[in-house]
């Protein structure tokens, strides 16, 4: 579902965007370049890349496991 918004631009801003974009497509564009910023779908995906890269993913490992010996060491 779509919902109606009405927004205020810079005239040179509007008159690029017209430009580029074209009068039937800003809404569209403007949504595409926004989205990212407001929908979980960002963080999802940010998430999903991190979790792909193994190395990244076993020095989390093991600074997690490293930092939970070090707990243990202290509460003893």
């Amino acid at each position: 579902m779509h919902k109606k918004m009405t927004i205020t631009l810079d005239e040179e801003v509007y008159e690029g965007l017209y430009r580029v974009v074209g009068r039937r497509r800003m809404s569209q564009f403007i949504e595409d370049l926004v989205r990212p910023y407001v929908t979980d779908e960002a963080l999802e995906q940010g998430y999903r890349q991190m979790a792909a890269d193994e190395a990244r993913e076993a020095e989390a490992l093991e600074w997690s496991e490293a930092l939970g010996r070090e707990l243990a060491d202290e509460a003893r």
